[in-house]
């Protein structure tokens, strides 16, 4: 039998990365005063409210990013224009392309709020999936735009002036990058947001070639014309190596690929279920920033329907205490046989 009619949800969902397999007994022994004593929902308008929680903290982290790059931005165009740097050009370019990224990161992020229905079944979330996909997209924009102007300076030198402003707009640009970056992964992992971690990880790599426009400005001092626009392709190929990472992320969450030491805590929780013989297949999937889970147990053949189902019904209960931003999971009962097949009916529909 199933247990696919009830996704559960706990009241924990901030509490759920706290409870890994690495948890010490003082946190073990806290969980469970905690769970006996915190009032408990198995409704699905609870999993909704954590999920609009969630989404509402990553729209937080998206506006405050998208302020604090978007003041970056503005401040070194400004300054591109009057010192003519290409290395800050590609910098301010990079800049104001990882503001934009908000824009469908926060869009997914809105129709993640909305409930599952008929049609998407499994809700809005594979929205920031998608979001992913743009965020991945502007990031290869942004370096076609940075290495095109690089290039077109190399061959037409032309001197950098306002030194000292360039070397200010550097410094600010690494400062904001690597706030709006420790904020972004440090959310994204909270909510478990893949596209929100890629774009905390683009955002650090824009810090650190904000800095490198300072060895453009150092070079063009002592009359390195060159440097400038060298520092500008090293900007580039950094830009290339965020790229790189960031399509991986992505890649994978659009794969359905999950961390395999999940699969492994999922099995062990179901095993240590009071009643559960043995443990068949385990997948899960990501769907948005929250997980949801299959699963195959082994009960004894002579349990009752309601026996049977209960067991099915703990296991999910333990599935979702073992697995962070686990929302649900269906878990499917088997019994023990001898000689028999007790799928011999669908032998002739798997390949």
């Amino acid at each position: 039998m199933d247990n696919g009619g009830h996704p559960h949800d706990h009241g924990h969902g901030q509490h759920h990365e706290e409870h890994g397999h690495g948890d010490s007994r003082w946190s073990r022994l806290r969980h469970q005063l905690g769970h006996m004593l915190a009032p408990h929902s198995h409704e699905a308008g609870d999993k909704v409210d954590s999920s609009m929680e969630t989404s509402r903290e990553g729209m937080r982290t998206l506006w405050l990013s998208l302020g604090i790059l978007g003041a970056t931005t503005v401040v070194q165009a400004v300054i591109v224009a009057v010192s003519g740097s290409v290395a800050l050009l590609g910098d301010t370019i990079h800049n104001a392309a990882d503001a934009l990224t908000a824009v469908p990161l926060g869009i997914a992020f809105v129709l993640g709020r909305r409930e599952a229905n008929r049609r998407y079944t499994y809700g809005y979330g594979r929205a920031e999936d998608l979001a992913g996909i743009a965020i991945v997209l502007t990031i290869a924009a942004s370096s076609a735009l940075a290495a095109y102007e690089a290039v077109d300076r190399l061959l037409n030198p032309r001197d950098v002036t306002h030194l000292w402003a360039v070397a200010i707009a550097a410094v600010a640009g690494f400062a904001g990058n690597e706030w709006v970056a420790r904020y972004r992964i440090r959310t994204g992992r909270r909510i478990g947001s893949a596209a929100l971690v890629a774009d905390g990880l683009h955002a650090r790599t824009d810090g650190f070639t904000s800095l490198a426009v300072l060895l453009g400005a150092g070079g063009a001092a002592i009359g390195r014309r060159w440097a400038d626009p060298v520092v500008g392709l090293l900007i580039t190929i950094a830009i290339l190596a965020v790229l790189k990472d960031a399509a991986r992320e992505v890649y994978r969450r659009l794969m359905d690929s999950v961390d395999p030491e999940l699969i492994t805590t999922a099995e062990t929780a179901l095993r240590e279920v009071d009643g559960v013989l043995d443990v068949g297949q385990v997948r899960m999937r990501w769907i948005g920033h929250t997980l949801r889970a299959e699963a195959d147990i082994v009960v004894h053949p002579h349990h009752t329907v309601v026996h049977a189902h209960a067991l099915a019904v703990n296991a999910e209960h333990a599935l979702i205490h073992a697995i962070p931003r686990l929302t649900a999971a269906t878990v499917h009962t088997d019994h023990t046989t001898h000689g028999g097949n007790p799928h011999a009916a669908l032998a002739h529909h798997t390949g």
